[in-house]
């Protein structure tokens, strides 16, 4: 039995990657599941995962999580070795590959992670084909929303 409290899995989405929102124009979102190896699964449970710098790539018709750094439990074994930065195969289905790979080889798309979370008890990586922002857009895209935030000032005060 999973203890809840342990691991505090309240919520199921558990890493966000907030600069993915702000740097890329996220087009489309996919949901995969990752191999991963034991101390990984125990470090991720105890939240010492960070993906913000992470990215996706395609090597030989398989597609890797690469950049996502996990990192290792002090209780953890002395006489093995741990990558914290090693490549993670994403299990996706070939068209699945296919498809992401024609789109990421077009200029200026490249694959970005996400979200990590919990889909029963199986670890998921959510990410998206995405499209760079440059300082033009975000500065635009922080105008719609401070006015959106002021909009709703506005309406509550008429209340």
């Amino acid at each position: 039995m999973l203890n809840k409290k342990k691991y505090n899995l309240q919520s199921p989405i558990f890493c966000i990657n907030k600069k993915a929102h702000y740097n890329y124009f996220i087009e489309e979102v996919f949901q995969s599941g990752l191999v991963l190896k034991g101390w990984e699964i125990k470090s991720i449970r105890l939240g010492k995962i960070n993906i913000s710098e992470s990215y996706i790539s395609n090597f030989s018709d398989e597609m890797y999580l690469c950049n996502a750094i996990i990192q290792p439990l002090q209780t953890a074994s002395n006489h093995l070795f741990y990558n914290p930065t090693r490549k993670r195969k994403l299990l996706l289905h070939k068209n699945e590959i296919k498809y992401l790979s024609i789109k990421k080889n077009q200029i200026g798309y490249t694959l970005i992670s996400l979200s990590l979370l919990w889909k029963k008890s199986w670890c998921k990586l959510s990410f998206g084909l995405a499209k760079g922002k440059n300082k033009v857009d975000k500065r635009e895209e922080e105008k719609q929303n401070t006015w959106k935030k002021e909009k709703l000032r506005i309406l509550k005060k008429l209340r």
